[in-house]
């Protein structure tokens, strides 16, 4: 049975910032929380959302690059301690994440882990979790759409949080914020957009509109991220990346694959530290190879949208394009120990993006798709 789920309120456009304030209001929501990092204050961002409608508003700024149990325990002490009722998530996939993690712990009981998906705690996140606003300032997560947060717990695994009740309740999409974004941060969201799109289009979950939806975002995303990258002022361009990173997200309910198995515990790492739009890029090359034989009617479904031949190489063609981009060549180059991989291997076979690979992955498969990316 098909389980399809797109009930989000989205404000999508220039000028939709301006919507914060009547979403809050929507929402009942009169003390949020807003939470964000350090270079969205420092860009000048965060005063703008405080003047579009949270102008009294707490504010935590330490969300770290993949957010942490530790980070949302503090998160929520001020949350409790300021009397919020609400969220309001500003930044990329990370202060979303955690502003999630808020949520869910602000109306639940216990530790955090008791509710991460593989552990069974889906069935315990209820719909009493505290309402999020998600205003996204990159294009790549669509965590502003999606049902999931991800976060890495004490003892260092990066596990998933998933639950429609973790949906934000409205996205404030405005490509304005996009706009200050610098050339390699954009070319890592944007790969991150390529892939969730690519990802959830080949999981074999059956959601027709779901794949229309990504076909549609992924033809958006490779139009238009060399010239976002080119010139970040180009508004047409950043206008297309944040609408391909919004379909990324809304196409979730599909589930993800090997890429995303083995970027979550590889995004885990304490050192180095890695972003995970990088990491797609440079994993998603090895997992279309893999994935190929499982999946060969939809990889020519593919080659159409992306105006290839019919017999021209996936895994090359992204490879070539996050070459152009600017992006590392392998995760050695990203700095990568050896070591790690059949650790990160293991943790790859048990997170939930893998139960949607289209053609099932060992733990040694794993580990052969992870020193493939490793390059040279």
């Amino acid at each position: 049975m098909a389980d399809i789920f797109y009930l989000s309120h989205i404000r999508f456009g220039w000028g939709a910032l301006a919507e914060l304030g009547p979403a809050l209001s929507g929402l009942g929501v009169v003390r949020p929380l807003v939470v964000t990092d350090a270079g969205i204050r420092a860009a000048g961002i965060l005063d703008r959302v405080l003047g579009a409608g949270a102008a009294a508003a707490p504010v935590f700024d330490a969300t770290p690059t993949n957010p942490t149990e530790a980070a949302v325990e503090a998160a929520l002490a001020l949350y409790r301690a300021e009397g919020c009722d609400g969220l309001v998530a500003v930044g990329g996939g990370s202060p979303v994440d955690l502003a999630k993690g808020v949520a869910l712990l602000a109306a639940h009981p216990g530790q955090l882990a008791g509710y991460a998906a593989i552990l069974g705690g889906v069935p315990r996140i209820t719909a009493s979790t505290a309402p999020v606003v998600a205003v996204p300032t990159t294009a790549g997560t669509g965590s502003e759409v999606g049902r999931a947060a991800l976060i890495t717990l004490e003892d260092g695994r990066k596990l998933g949080f998933i639950s429609p009740h973790l949906i934000p309740k409205a996205a404030i999409c405005d490509p304005e914020l996009t706009l200050g974004l610098p050339p390699l941060l954009t070319a890592a969201t944007g790969m991150d957009a390529v892939t969730h799109c690519v990802e959830t289009y080949l999981s074999p979950r059956y959601n027709p509109p779901a794949e229309a939806i990504a076909l549609d975002g992924l033809a958006r995303a490779v139009a238009a991220i060399e010239r976002a990258v080119a010139d970040g002022r180009d508004r047409t361009a950043r206008q297309e990346m944040l609408m391909a990173a919004l379909q990324g997200g809304l196409t979730f309910q599909k589930g993800l694959g090997a890429v995303h198995a083995l970027s979550h515990p590889l995004g885990g790492l304490k050192e180095p530290s890695l972003h995970h739009g990088t990491l797609n890029a440079v994993l998603l090359p090895a997992v279309l190879r893999y994935n190929e034989p499982a999946a060969a009617e939809k990889y020519g479904t593919l080659r159409r949208v992306l105006g290839l031949p019919g017999d021209a190489s996936l895994p090359n063609h992204f490879q070539a394009l996050s070459t152009r981009l600017g992006l590392p060549s392998g995760l050695r180059a990203m700095g990568v120990p050896e070591a790690c991989l059949a650790d990160i291997a293991r943790q790859a076979t048990l997170d939930h993006s893998a139960a949607t690979n289209p053609r099932p992955a060992s733990e040694a498969e794993f580990l052969a798709l992870l020193r493939e990316a490793m390059g040279t």
